[in-house]
């Protein structure tokens, strides 16, 4: 980053683009040094090295932000998890084995993690409706390729249950996410041992949670799918 005054003179649609990635560059940077609460849109653009106006031009609140680089680490890491689940199940192979390869690769990429387990409790709260639905079809469609490459590795899942599982999956992280990054007063007092059993490992909990899911879709077949919402990530 130059300086203001070359954000200011970025013109063309690709000069924008650059500006755009910059700033959710910073955006996840500041992911990795505090929690999402405490980000403000003005020290999000002291980072960036922009009057907070300037941001503004390319992202109307912090949530807007947060909801692009959400939109853009989910729709990478789809394309990336091709080449970390296993191969179709075969006739008689537990189809869990994917699953627990998608739990994996979730707990490697915490980003995602935490802005999913936001969603409905603060990156929903303070933006436009129109930013809203432009957020939820990206994500909607990133939903839709993930749910696709299930289906093709698991072959007994139909079309609209990878959806459901999808869908599923999302409300399982925003619930188990938070519980297992607990705040240093929680995380010092489950060192207790006697409250072991409130300690939450997020991997495995997680692929336990999606292996019920997985079991219980498979054997419902598609007359519960059907009914599941097939545009929203809840």
């Amino acid at each position: 980053m130059n300086s203001e005054l070359d954000f200011q003179r970025a013109r063309s649609p690709e000069q924008r683009e650059a500006r755009r990635h910059a700033i959710l560059g910073v955006a996840a940077d500041l992911l990795t040094e505090v929690p999402l609460s405490e980000i403000s849109l003005r020290e999000l653009a002291r980072r960036v090295g922009l009057s907070k106006t300037n941001v503004v031009r390319y992202f109307e609140t912090r949530e807007a932000v947060f909801f692009a680089l959400l939109n853009l680490r989910v729709d990478d890491w789809v394309t990336e998890l091709r080449g970390e689940l296993p191969g179709p199940a075969l006739a008689g192979a537990d189809p869990g084995a994917v699953v627990d390869a998608l739990a994996a690769s979730l707990a490697r990429r915490p980003l995602i993690c935490e802005l999913w387990s936001a969603l409905g409790t603060e990156l929903e709260r303070n933006i436009s409706a129109v930013a809203v639905r432009d957020f939820k079809l990206a994500n909607s469609a990133s939903q839709a390729r993930l749910a696709a490459l299930l289906a093709g590795r698991v072959p007994a899942l139909t079309e609209a249950g990878a959806r459901e599982f999808v869908s599923l999956m999302i409300l399982l992280i925003a619930g188990l996410w938070p519980f297992a990054n607990p705040s240093s007063s929680v995380a010092e007092a489950v060192s207790d041992p006697l409250l072991a059993g409130s300690r939450v490992d997020f991997e495995a909990r997680l692929a336990r949670a999606l292996r019920v899911c997985l079991t219980g879709l498979l054997t419902l077949g598609d007359s519960t799918a059907r009914s599941a919402p097939q545009t929203d990530e809840r």
